[in-house]
């Protein structure tokens, strides 16, 4: 089964994306703009998409594995979540990033990488005084090797 996503490409420069579903979950994203920064600067990079998304649904934006090596860049909120409600003409994908190094990335380089996922269903949450579970020793307990 597979859900169709309407996609408005905001630049000629990032190519058009395709899912090889036997290759992996995830599809990179390209810069859309050259984006020169110097270590310490941070910017929100221009992926040059927008979508819609399925209801239910939310995309996960990462770094891709050589994103550092290749740009001295890491992106500032860890992980980017796009929900279905962020689907108007103009809601461009970024990918916010600070440097640790001087860099330039340039239009059409792959930067970044994201899947859909569904979203977390609806939670009630159930105050208790015991959770009944066996205590692991806390946050950090399992040691490092």
């Amino acid at each position: 089964m597979s859900e169709t996503i309407q996609i408005r490409y905001l630049s000629d420069k990032v190519g058009r994306l395709q899912k090889i579903q036997d290759k992996s979950d995830w599809i990179d994203l390209r810069a859309a703009a050259d984006v020169s920064l110097k270590a310490g600067e941070s910017a929100l990079i221009p992926l040059g998409v927008a979508m819609r998304l399925p209801e239910g649904y939310e995309a996960h934006i990462v770094p891709r594995s050589s994103t550092f090596k290749n740009f001295g860049i890491l992106q500032t909120n860890h992980m980017g979540v796009i929900d279905n409600s962020y689907s108007g003409d103009g809601d461009e994908w970024k990918m916010p990033v600070l440097a640790v190094r001087d860099t330039l990335i340039r239009a059409g380089d792959r930067i970044c990488q994201f899947r859909i996922m569904e979203r977390q269903p609806a939670i009630i949450f159930e105050e208790t005084d015991h959770l009944g579970g066996p205590d692991r020793g806390g946050f950090g307990s399992t040691g490092i090797s």
